[in-house]
């Protein structure tokens, strides 16, 4: 394909794109194919001989879309939202037409410089303190990691180095000794990360491969599944009790089953307390805060102030993803840290290939000591496209009518207390609920199999997908209008199915 070819190519795929958005609603939300559909409609081997772009061009339709659950429809109420927008999407194509690994400053100098500026930008529009910033204080600063995974995980890595520069003596053992790797992983086989029950999966697997322990702290409704400051307390001392040493911990700023938000203010003071290594001293608990989907809502001053989230500051490392409801297409995940040479000493590999001037003089920011991978995209594109496109106020904006969906969602359930019961929320546009009939004698199980009933029902709808979890043995939907496209007519219409499936399940 030449570059004439491209430009009809490009012409009929970006026609295609604005044509799907305009119809979305037309389609079913969730894909309804079978297990290795694909497999029976491609060929077993690629073309030897290339083939038209016309060709290829109408298997989108045919082969590929069937196959899609589309993420952007406005019945999608399951998961999260997984955002984009088309300045998002225009910022992907000159990345793509961009293309390099971009490790270091000198691959590409507007690439590193770009996402030092936008995630500056960003935290500033997050209200995020002033440590997290790259002129902040502390020489912290933002990088883009691919998921809130890979996010969690870095923070873990420097989180674990961190601690064992603090905690073993290395001092008394030469470089590169048996000895001292013997003392690293005596001291590592006692180390431990700590996550809620609430708490998403990233931080368990991220312990698996960091060669850590991992400990499950519970937390139920009585404390609006958060954890709080007594519980912490009691599970930093009753883990000591038994050898172990943490050093790491996720909060979260809006949970994945219900979007509780832990306690800071109470964390804060157990730390700081930490009769074993007070916040602030050698060896102490390096908290992560993982506001993968809610951090979004920080745009708007009111949830800064709801969530009080200048007490981060006493943490170590923050992570949002534009990619689940700031309008920016996936991979966009936002993380931030108090100090970069936390990530710096941890993750820095040198050969003698990567070497220049100015990486060598210390000029530069060189973000391959700043993630797990060597290579990286140019992710910042179309983060800076959405800023400037939208602004502060188009964020602010949009954010504040999803949430306004998702009380307005509340309140018609609480207007059916003969059909649903509310377990949590509305929280950061969801709500979780059940079907209603504790009071009327209904047994759990039974509970339990009416609202499976429900959900299964409306999912088969077409016209809306939703989510389940269950919370301390209850089933659950869970009930999310954080897509762009989703409308208050949109979610109306889910409502009257939703009701239609209740009364249905009920009077069967």
């Amino acid at each position: 394909m030449d570059s004439q070819g491209f430009r009809e190519a490009a012409a009929t795929a970006v026609d295609d794109i604005a044509s799907y958005y305009d119809n979305l609603d037309d389609r079913d939300v969730v894909s309804t194919v079978e297990p290795g559909y694909l497999r029976k409609l491609l060929p077993s081997e690629a073309p030897v001989e290339g083939e038209a772009w016309a060709d290829i061009h109408k298997d989108i339709e045919g082969k590929i879309l069937p196959g899609i659950t589309h993420w952007q429809h406005p019945g999608f109420h399951a998961f999260f939202p997984c955002a984009t927008s088309f300045p998002s999407i225009l910022g992907e194509l000159y990345s793509a037409a961009l293309s390099g690994a971009c490790f270091n400053w000198i691959c590409s100098p507007a690439v590193t410089e770009l996402e030092t500026i936008v995630l500056d930008w960003l935290a500033k529009v997050l209200g995020l303190p002033e440590c997290y910033l790259s002129t902040g204080p502390t020489r912290g600063g933002g990088v883009i990691q691919g998921s809130a995974s890979e996010a969690v995980l870095t923070a873990m890595v420097a989180a674990r180095d961190k601690y064992l520069r603090e905690t073993v003596p290395l001092d008394q053992f030469p470089e590169g000794s048996e000895a001292r790797e013997d003392a690293i992983a005596h001291k590592r086989s006692k180390m431990v990360a700590l996550a809620t029950s609430a708490t998403h999966s990233s931080t368990k697997k991220a312990s698996i491969i960091s060669a850590v322990r991992f400990h499950t702290i519970p937390v139920h409704a009585d404390t609006g599944y958060s954890l709080t400051g007594p519980v912490l307390a009691k599970t930093l001392a009753d883990l000591r009790a038994r050898g172990l040493e943490p050093f790491f911990m996720t909060a979260t700023l809006g949970t994945t089953d219900t979007c509780a938000v832990d306690d800071f203010a109470g964390i804060v003071s157990t730390l700081k307390s930490d009769p074993v290594h007070p916040a602030g001293t050698p060896g102490e608990l390096w908290v992560h805060i993982d506001a993968a989907y809610a951090g979004s809502a920080l745009v708007l001053p009111s949830v800064r102030e709801q969530v009080t989230i200048s007490l981060i500051e006493n943490f170590h490392s923050f992570n949002m993803n534009m990619h689940k409801w700031l309008l920016t297409n996936f991979d966009a995940s936002c993380l931030f840290v108090r100090d970069r040479n936390w990530f710096i000493q941890a993750l820095t590999i040198n050969q003698a290939v990567y070497g220049n001037n100015a990486s060598e003089g210390g000029l530069v920011t060189d973000y391959r000591e700043w993630q797990i991978p060597l290579g990286r995209r140019f992710r910042s594109l179309k983060i800076w496209f959405v800023l400037r496109s939208y602004g502060v106020k188009g964020l602010q904006e949009y954010i504040s009518r999803t949430l306004k969906l998702g009380e307005e969602f509340a309140d018609s359930l609480k207007s059916r207390p003969d059909l649903f019961e509310i377990l949590t929320g509305p929280s950061f546009s969801l709500t979780v609920f059940r079907v209603a009939g504790k009071e009327q004698g209904k047994s759990e199980e039974e509970l339990n199999a009416l609202t499976k009933a429900v959900c299964d029902k409306i999912n088969a709808s077409g016209r809306m997908w939703v989510t389940s979890t269950a919370l301390d043995g209850r089933f659950a939907i869970r009930m999310m209008t954080g897509v762009s496209t989703t409308e208050k007519e949109h979610v109306d219409r889910s409502w009257k199915i939703l009701v239609e499936a209740a009364e249905e399940v009920l009077k069967a």
